[in-house]
C-alpha cells in the first residue's frame, strides 16, 4: 500500500508541473491547522517530510493572518505559534488581520500565480479550493501527510490549456494565409518577395521557389596534407664519443703469479726472519 501511495503523489506532482509550470523548489503555503498537527504529530523536521513527500526540495511559507490567528488562539498554541514565526512569510495585502482561510483565498487567487502548494486540516476548505483554483492541497493523516488527487475542475483546465496551446489564432491564421500567397506568388515567376513583418527579403527563382537544391551535390575527395608529426625533424645523434679512462695496474705481492691468463686473488703471506744456527 505504501508504494502505491507514493506512486499516486509522484503522477499527482507530476500532473501539477507539467500542465502548471510549477517548478522546484516547490513553495508550500501552511495555515494554522496543518502547523499546529505538525507539532502535535511530532513530523519533525518538516521541511524534510515534505520534501519527501513531493519529491523535490521544498520552502515553507505562512502569512501574518496565519500568526494573528494563532496568536488568537492561547497557551495551547503556543509552540504552533513559534513554528509558524520560524517560517517565510508569504506577502498579504491586509492592513487588518483576516481569517486564514480568507488570506490564503486571496493570496492564491484563482490562477495562483505564484505556484503555492498549500497544507491544511480544513476538509471543506480544501473542497472549496479544488472547485476554484488551481492549488495542490498537503493535509496530515496522523503521523504521516497526504497530498489531494487533481479534481475534475483542475484536470478540464489543463486539457482547456493544451486545446489553446495547439489551435492556431486568428492573428496566426492571417500569418500563415499571407505567406502562402507569396510562395505561390514567388512559384510563378522569378523576382524578390519582400517579408512585411520581419522587414526582410527573399529571393525565389521559377524552377526552384522553396530554395531546396535541384541536384544533390557530393563531396569530393581531396588530398590531404601530410601528417604533422611525421614532418617533425629528427634529432641529430651525438657523435662524439666518450674516452674511457684506462685503469691503473694493481701491484702484485712477489712469488706470486698468474696462473693461466687468470688473476688470482691476492694472499697475504707472513715474513718470517732467519736467524743463523749458533756453532
Amino acid at each position: 500500500m505504501r508504494v502505491k501511495r507514493q506512486k499516486k503523489n509522484r503522477r499527482t506532482v507530476r500532473f501539477f508541473t507539467v500542465c502548471f509550470g510549477f517548478r522546484q523548489p516547490f513553495k508550500v503555503l501552511c495555515d494554522g491547522t496543518f502547523v499546529h498537527h505538525l507539532v502535535s504529530k511530532e513530523i519533525t523536521p518538516a521541511d524534510t517530510v515534505v520534501s519527501e513527500l513531493l519529491g523535490g526540495p521544498v520552502k515553507l511559507f505562512t502569512t501574518r493572518c496565519v500568526l494573528a490567528e494563532l496568536q488568537k488562539l492561547g497557551k495551547d498554541y503556543s509552540e504552533s505559534l513559534e513554528a509558524a514565526q520560524m517560517l517565510s512569510t508569504a506577502t498579504c495585502e491586509h492592513d487588518e488581520a483576516k481569517p486564514a482561510d480568507e488570506c490564503l483565498s486571496e493570496v492564491l487567487g484563482v490562477k495562483n500565480s505564484e505556484h503555492f502548494f498549500l497544507g491544511t486540516q480544513d476538509y471543506e476548505f480544501r473542497k472549496k479550493l479544488q472547485q476554484e483554483c488551481i492549488v495542490p492541497l498537503l493535509y496530515g493523516l496522523n503521523n504521516s501527510l497526504q497530498i489531494d488527487q487533481p479534481s475534475d475542475f483542475q484536470r478540464e483546465t489543463a486539457k482547456d490549456s493544451e486545446r489553446k496551446r495547439l489551435t492556431m489564432t486568428d492573428v496566426e491564421k492571417k500569418m500563415l494565409e499571407k505567406q502562402t500567397a507569396r510562395i505561390l506568388a514567388s512559384s510563378r515567376g522569378e523576382g524578390v518577395v519582400e517579408d512585411e513583418q520581419w522587414e526582410a527579403s527573399r529571393v525565389f527563382s521559377t524552377r526552384n521557389g522553396l530554395g531546396v537544391k535541384d541536384r544533390p551535390q557530393f563531396k569530393r575527395n581531396r588530398a590531404k596534407g601530410p601528417n604533422p608529426l611525421s614532418c617533425v625533424k629528427k634529432k641529430k645523434a651525438n657523435d662524439t664519443k666518450r674516452t674511457l679512462s684506462t685503469s691503473k695496474a694493481v701491484p702484485k705481492s712477489g712469488g706470486q703469479e698468474e696462473k693461466n691468463g687468470e688473476s688470482g686473488s691476492r694472499k697475504r703471506t707472513r715474513k718470517r726472519s732467519k736467524k743463523g744456527k749458533s756453532g
